[in-house]
Parts: C-alpha cells; structure tokens; sequence
C-alpha cells in the first residue's frame, strides 16, 4: 500500500513537472511552481501567488492557488503585503482557535525581484515549527524563487518581440522604397515589397487629388490603365478610408469598431479578392492618400499584420508625400502651395492661423494708412562755442601747474607760473644800468655839453624801455584764467621745470554757458536736413533729459566713418543745463515732416535697392 501511494505521488509530481516545463502563460507557470514547492514542503495549508507591476500599470493580482481557489486565503494579504512594502521575506505569527484553546500558525511571505524591480510575491500558510525551520523555509522560498525571475525575463522578452520584430519589417520595407528617387519608383517599389512580405495578391497605393483618391502603383505594375474599371473600385475603397479617417478591413474583424464597408465589399464582388484592408496614408499634417491590400478568401488579415500595416503607413506617408511635392513641375508646386495656404486661411481648420493672417492684416492697413513723425536719426557730439588759448608771452621754464584738462576756473585764477628768477636778475641789472646812464647824464648836463646830453638822453630812454619790458614780463610769469569755464585740453602737472616757447599752446578753456552741438548727418539722409529744422538730443549721461535743439549750420565737410560719408551739421541748444560739459555723446533725431508709417520703415532698403538695380543696369 505504502509503494502504491508513492508511485501515485511520484506520477503526480511528474505530471506536474510536465505542466511546468510546457507552460505558456503567467498563470500555468506560476499554478505548476506553487504546486511543485508545497508539495515539498510539510505542514503548508495553503499558498498564493500574486504578480504585478506598478512600473508599468499593471496592478498586483493573485494568478495561482494551492490547493484550490475556494480555501480562504485573505490571511496571507498581511504578509505578502508587507513583503512587497519591504522587499524581504516576512514571517507572522498567528493564534487560531482549537477546542476552547488556541494553536499557532505561521504566515510567511516572500518577494519576488528582477533588476532591482519587485514583480510579485508568493504567500504561504504554514503549521507551527522552530524557529530554525521558518528560516530553512525562507531560504528554501529564496532558492525557489529564481524559477519567477525565469518567468519574469520571459515575459519581457515575449512584450519586446513583437515590437522590435514589427519596427525590422517595417524598416525594411521603406528600405525598398527610400532608395528610389522619384516618386512613381518609389510608390512602386512599396507596393511590390509589402504584396510580396505579406503573400497579397495586389498592393495599391492612391493620392488625394482635388478630394478623391487617384491610384498611383500597383504591385508587379509599372505602367496601367488609371481609367478602368478595377482602377476606379480600388479608388472608391481607398476613399472609404480616407473619409472615415480609420483602417478597414473587409470581412468586419470581431470586436471591431463600426465603419462603412460598401466600397471594400463591391471590390471584393466584383475582382474575387475576398479579405480586403485598406489603411489611410498621413502626411506630415492631414490624410495624403491611402493602401489597399488584397488576398484571397481563405487568407484574412490578422489583427497582428493589420498593425504592422499601420505602422508601414505611418512611416511611409510622409516619406511618399515629399516624394510627391518633389517630383512635381514646378507650376504645379506653386499650385499646390497656394492652394494649402488657401486652405489654412479659409477652412474650417487652423484658427490660431486665421486670427494671425486677420492681424497681420490689420497690422498692414494700418501701416499702410497712419502717419507718424519723420525724424533723422545722427550720432552728436557737445562742442563748445569758443574756446580761449592760453599761450605764454615769453619763452621760459613751467614752475607751477595748479590746475589741468577737466577743471572749472573762474576768471583771473592762477593757471601756470613760469620761473622769474633769470627776469629778477636782468631786471636789477637793468635798473644798475639805468641809475649809471642818469649820473652821466646829469654830469653832462652840468658840464653843458650838448652832444653828450643827447646821447645820453638816447640811452635813458633805451635803458627806460628795457626796464618796462622786464617789469612785464615778470608780470607776466603769472598765466591766469581769462574767462569762466572748463579746461578742455592741457595738463602740465608732470611737466614741471620744462622749458615753454613763446606761443606754445598750454591750456585751452571753454566757456560753460556757449554750447553747440554737431550732428554727424549719414549722406543718405543729409537731404532731409534744412536750417532751423527742431530736434531733440539724448545724451549718454543724462538718457531720462532730452535737449531740444535747432539745426543752425549745414556744413560741405564730410568724414568717412566705418566706410560711410557722414557731414557735419551745427546745430544749438535751446536750454543748456548746467551739468552739460563739452565732449559728451548721445543720439539725436531732427523732425522732418510727417509722413507714412511704412515709408519711414521701409525707405532705407527700397533706396538701397533702387541704387543696387541703377548700379546693376547696362
């Protein structure tokens, strides 16, 4: 008897082992592996596996029991709970009752983990044992679980098959299709390609042209009749997709959307050709056109192939479009564009483009029609309106400088002191020798001799004379401010004991209420400018002051600035400001008249192409 029932469970374990190496989907695989383990295992009462996966929105759900579903297994949430929490195995004590008394049981619970993501856990129910034991089972559930890491990495692979096997085939067949260059090649190739990958028995590809769908290839076709009958059906059933913006396929899939199948049918009806699809082609923005597939009755479509057909549509349409606009005349390029940009202004679509066409259109009128101030636009420059140079009367050696370039001095303030020291010298001589000429002079006088008198009258005068010059010139050695203003060139702070010419230019000062500005005109637009125009002038240092101003002077001199001609314009202030100093630069606008908003704007370029065209003309 004992033999017996070990045969018996040795056949069932086999049997078991069987159904886990045969099965193909989550739940056979994980029924056959909880099996497995609790029959090897003593004392279990009852397990359950749950899988899920937050990473990809798929909700923890149990997928296997042992024994069977209807055991009441809701004890096990807490552990398997926690172990999915805390990625670990969890063992729980539990008291049930037993005849007045009570007795313990073990929840234990282990999860299940692949590249760091926990993708399910296994609960068991377990009679009382050591503690040494619990951690053997846990070690035992450990080893177990690499069976759910197999079942994991299958499944990935299984979702990543058809996705990648999808995208080889599609590349492939636009392959074909991209080393052609023209259209009809192209379409042509792509027609042949998919009849051939997917064993059709025709392969059409059409275009919209002027709303309906026009045939361009047939598979194995390079040249046909675009007026026959068959021609004209396939048209109608690629129009059916287009319309309806959806794949269709004749006969209905099940579970499959309502669409109308009138044209795929009379196709059918009338060519023999009993499963039909036909799948829109999208361009870059709108449906361009559509493919129809054809086979025989005995071979439909598949709901697999009928997404691989969308797939080579989605890629293939906007490739196939720009074959098409490319490999168009040029007239009809033009027609085409003008009747897309047509389209956007004026149907039903794009409102954000027809709000800005509608702007853009007000924008034009009102540029076109509003007036607004003409002003000329210069670089200025404050200069002041005279200037006053400080020479020296005498040649000489610099002893002070007090003052240099940048300093306001008001009139009679010491500006430089030339070295008196050689003046005094010559200046006691001179009064040594005019003292000695008036003794000869009296002795003369007093002797009566008149031919003496004379000359020594001569003398006297001439050393007089002498004397005065000496006494200016060390007056003189004292050079002083003639004016109030501002030192605008001239610093001899590092040029002390240097010797100074007679008429050497030391200082040059300008007054500060006497400003005028010069405007540098650009030669394109020195026509505009006339005396006594208005303007105003902004100034670097002061952007928040505007200056008014009035154009005084149009000079002939022109200067050649970065390779444009720019005359010089004076013009004066109407109001100086105190803080205005000589030198400063800003921008200034002349007021010329009022005239046209959009000739203001546009009056540079069409003068400089009216130049261009006058230099380019024989």
């Amino acid at each position: 008897m004992g033999v017996e029932t070990a045969q018996a469970g040795q056949t069932d374990r086999d049997a078991l082992w069987r159904q886990f190496a045969a099965a193909t989907s989550p739940e056979a695989f994980c029924s056959a592996w909880l099996a497995l383990h609790c029959r090897s295992v003593s004392g279990i009462g009852g397990g359950v596996v749950v899988l899920g996966s937050p990473e990809d929105n798929r909700p923890f759900a149990p997928v296997a029991f042992w024994p069977d579903k209807r055991q009441n297994l809701r004890h096990l949430a807490t552990a398997a709970e926690r172990a999915l929490n805390e990625r670990k195995g969890i063992v729980l004590k539990r008291e049930i009752p037993d005849n007045g008394s009570t007795r313990s049981r073990y929840d234990i619970a282990y999860p299940f983990q692949s590249g760091g993501r926990v993708f399910g856990v296994v609960a068991l129910d377990l009679e009382a044992r050591p503690a040494e034991a619990l951690d053997e089972e846990l070690s035992r559930l450990r080893w177990s679980s690499a069976w759910m890491d197999v079942l994991f990495n299958r499944s990935a692979s299984t979702r990543s098959a058809a996705p990648q096997e999808r995208l080889q085939a599609t590349v492939g067949l636009l392959a074909t299709m991209a080393a052609e260059e023209r259209f009809h090649g192209a379409a042509l190739s792509l027609a042949t390609a998919l009849a051939t990958r997917f064993s059709c028995d025709r392969v059409s590809i059409g275009f919209l042209r002027r709303g309906r769908v026009r045939v361009e290839a047939l598979s194995h076709s390079a040249e046909f009749g675009k007026e026959t009958n068959l021609i004209r059906a396939i048209g109608v059933a690629m129009d059916e997709a287009v319309d309806q913006q959806a794949s269709i396929v004749y006969p209905e899939l099940p579970d499959s959307k309502p669409v109308v199948l009138r044209g795929q049918a009379e196709l059918s009806r009338q060519f023999g050709n009993g499963s039909i699809c036909s799948i829109p082609l999208k361009g870059h923005q709108d449906i361009v056109g559509a493919i129809t597939f054809e086979r025989g009755v005995n071979e439909p479509f598949p709901a697999e192939m009928i997404e691989l057909f969308e797939s080579v549509a989605a890629l293939a349409g906007p490739l196939l479009d720009i074959h098409r606009r490319e490999d168009q005349w040029l007239w009809r390029k033009v027609l085409d564009s003008t009747r897309t940009t047509l389209g956007y202004v004026i149907g039903p679509k794009h409102v954000a483009l027809k709000l800005g066409v509608v702007a853009a259109l007000v924008v034009a009128v009102f540029l076109f029609f509003a007036q607004g101030d003409y002003r000329v636009t210069s670089k200025t420059v404050i200069e002041p309106a005279t200037r006053q140079t400080i020479v020296p009367a005498f040649d000489g050696y610099l002893r002070e400088a007090p003052v240099r370039a940048g300093y306001l001095v008001s009139k009679g303030q010491l500006l430089a002191k030339l070295d008196d020291r050689d003046l005094r010298l010559e200046r006691a001589k001179s009064e040594g020798q005019l003292q000695q000429v008036q003794k000869q002079y009296y002795e003369a006088l007093g002797s009566r001799n008149a031919a003496q008198v004379q000359i020594y009258t001569s003398q006297l005068a001439q050393a007089r004379a002498q004397l005065a010059l000496l006494t200016d010139q060390l007056a003189r050695t004292e050079i002083v401010a003639p004016i109030d203003g501002v030192i605008v060139a001239g610093d001899l702070s590092h040029a002390l004991g240097a010797p100074v010419e007679r008429g050497q230019t030391l200082f040059e000062i300008a007054p500060l209420d006497a400003y005028r500005i010069i405007l540098q005109v650009d030669e394109r637009d020195v026509g505009s400018i006339a005396v006594a125009q208005q303007g105003q002038l902004v100034l670097s240092g002061f952007v928040d002051k505007p200056l008014n101003f009035t154009v005084a002077r149009m000079t002939p001199v022109s200067t050649a600035i970065e390779g444009r001609n720019f005359f010089r314009v004076e013009a004066r202030l109407d109001n100086a400001p105190e803080n205005l100093r000589p030198g400063m630069e800003g921008v200034s606008k002349v007021f010329v008249d009022r005239r046209r908003l959009v000739w203001i704007w546009s009056h540079e370029i069409i003068d400089w192409a009216r130049l261009k065209i006058w230099n380019w003309l024989p």
